[in-house]
């Protein structure tokens, strides 16, 4: 599987939340993973909100982001050029999305088109897993995730 991360899906591979295990176990078994290049700034936004709300604590917080800096480097990073940022506002209308949930949908279509494969889009935002649907892609988990918006 070439399996597509979104910021809701790097997080849980981090912080221990609902859907956690699933998500690790499907970045185990994908033979390629992704994710676009504004997910890093995301999901470092992601662990200091934790801090901030006393999911974790700053100490866990250094140290995730040391080990989410240190395996980003390893991560399919598909760039935001122009082109994506027209396909994604045709998106964010179409599909009725927030600005970067567009984002990574135009980035995972895309890399889909170019690779020639079966791209998997990963997340936990319903919204943005309806429209992945919809456009074609295959999405995780199988089933929607919970009736809530992003949660980052």
């Amino acid at each position: 599987m070439i399996l597509y991360l979104d910021s809701s899906a790097i997080v849980k591979e981090y912080i221990s939340e609902s859907g956690s295990g699933e998500t690790l176990a499907a970045v185990e078994q994908a033979e390629t993973i992704g994710t676009a290049v504004l997910s890093r700034v995301e999901v470092i936004a992601a662990f200091h909100k934790a801090v901030r709300v006393n999911v974790i604590s700053q100490d866990d917080a250094n140290r995730t982001i040391r080990a989410f800096n240190k395996r980003w480097r390893d991560l399919v990073r598909t760039r935001v050029t122009e082109r994506l940022v027209k396909h994604a506002s045709e998106l964010a209308g179409s599909q009725s999305l927030r600005g970067y949930d567009a984002v990574h949908l135009a980035s995972a279509a895309a890399w889909q088109q170019a690779i020639g494969r079966n791209v998997t889009l990963a997340t936990f935002d319903l919204q943005l897993w309806r429209s992945a649907r919809k456009i074609g892609l295959s999405v995780f988990p199988e089933n929607p995730p919970e009736q809530r918006r992003g949660g980052r």
